[in-house]
């Protein structure tokens, strides 16, 4: 009998320890190293930075429906109606920037070195930007595409081991201040909606953007809210950034678009949109109206994306994606649409062969009636990656006028032999 209560009693006593096992030591949490500290430091400022902003935006919005009730175009070909603006508005917009890429350390030192033993070149940022600053004087915007993250440290690996087709680009902290000098006396707009600003992941996104801010460059596409960018008359021009993803306003939807646009629309008198979409390549100068597929992805249809913005009230559509010039779109009275302006400064392991060496800096009037009044492009051409320089040769203007009989006959700008672009006259 005693052998059985003890029996029992050790049953219990292992139920119990089943239950309720005894509690593992916690570990002892390790310092964190001085690159961890720098890492959650840039965190906390990039998100510092960005509440910071989303406040002022907030401060600064005008009383929704302001143009609300303006009737909307029928059609990216409609003339636009007008909208007032305190003093005219001039606007100067680049295709794709890379300043470089810490991603790569191997193609960088290649690139250092025959920058410096062969070209005698310094590829600092400032350095490398410096002969597109004479191409954005007198501006009051500046618009470029960033290509790429900023910032540095450990990131994950975006391209996977066996990949091919796959670049990732980040370039130095530096990059940010050396975009704001672009345009001095303007407003600079750093564009992120594009294939390459989350080359270091979303922590990179947002030190990127933390990274503009602080130098003072504003930041289109980084989410589906107009940029704002406040004019000394006191007038507001939003500025809206599309790419063909869903981490970015998408601009595979159209519906989508237009309604983003209609929204920034009512409230402020110029909408300025850009749009990273098409086929990339020397075979992608053409543009088509339908989806565009590049390495088995839709990248969008760029009439169909002008259409939606347009018909949502955009002033200026701004394109660059394909690599290569494109077309220029400029009814009478209507809203100016350059579907490509190509690679105005690739550093970075990019193909420069032609026609993927040349591009144009678009600079367009945006007069009282908040329309185009005046629009000129300066063509440039790259020697090699991050050597840039005006293109004196005329061939921009020949590839462009070419391409905008062949794509829009009815409806393409011309561009003489000074850059000064005519809109097409009505039929």
């Amino acid at each position: 009998m005693l052998r059985s209560a003890l029996t029992g009693v050790a049953v219990v006593l292992m139920v119990a320890c089943t239950r309720a096992p005894l509690p593992a030591p916690e570990p002892v949490p390790a310092s964190p190293t001085a690159t961890e500290r720098a890492r959650e430091d840039s965190l906390r400022a990039a998100r510092e930075a960005r509440a910071a902003a989303d406040a002022e935006r907030a401060a600064r919005a005008v009383p929704l429906g302001r143009f609300a009730s303006l009737p909307r175009p029928a059609s990216r070909l409609d003339t636009l109606l007008p909208r007032p603006l305190q003093r005219p508005v001039k606007v100067c917009a680049g295709g794709d920037v890379t300043l470089g890429t810490n991603l790569d350390t191997a193609w960088a030192e290649r690139a250092q070195r025959r920058m410096r033993d062969t070209l005698h070149r310094s590829d600092a940022p400032d350095s490398l930007l410096a002969p597109l600053r004479s191409l954005f004087a007198g501006a009051d915007i500046a618009i470029v595409n960033v290509e790429s993250a900023i910032g540095e440290g450990p990131s994950p690996s975006k391209c996977g081991p066996a990949s091919t087709n796959c670049f990732a680009f980040r370039a130095p902290l530096s990059s940010a201040r050396a975009l704001r000098s672009i345009a001095p006396r303007a407003r600079v707009v750093g564009n992120l909606a594009n294939n390459h600003a989350r080359d270091a992941g979303n922590a990179g996104q947002d030190s990127t953007v933390a990274a503009l801010r602080r130098a003072g460059v504003y930041v289109s596409g980084d989410d589906t809210l107009p940029t704002l960018i406040p004019m000394r008359s006191g007038d507001t021009v939003a500025v809206l950034g599309f790419y063909t993803s869903r981490e970015t306003p998408d601009a595979r939807d159209t519906a989508a678009v237009r309604r983003l646009v209609a929204r920034a629309a009512d409230q402020y008198p110029v909408v300025l949109v850009t749009m990273h979409l098409g086929a990339e390549g020397r075979r992608a100068q053409h543009t088509a109206d339908s989806s565009e597929i590049f390495l088995g992805i839709d990248r969008g249809n760029p009439v169909a994306f002008a259409e939606a913005a347009v018909r949502g009230g955009a002033t200026m559509v701004i394109g660059h994606g394909p690599h290569v010039l494109r077309a220029v779109e400029w009814p009478a009275r209507g809203a100016l649409v350059a579907y490509s302006l190509g690679n105005l400064l690739t550093y970075g392991p990019f193909v420069l062969h032609e026609p993927l060496n040349r591009a144009a800096v678009l600079c367009a009037t945006i007069d009282t009636t908040g329309r185009v009044s005046s629009a000129s492009l300066a063509p440039t051409m790259q020697r090699a990656a991050g050597v840039v320089a005006r293109d004196r040769s005329g061939r921009a203007f020949v590839l462009v006028n070419a391409l905008g009989r062949e794509d829009f006959p009815g409806s393409a700008a011309h561009v003489n032999a000074r850059g000064v672009l005519t809109p097409a006259r009505p039929r």
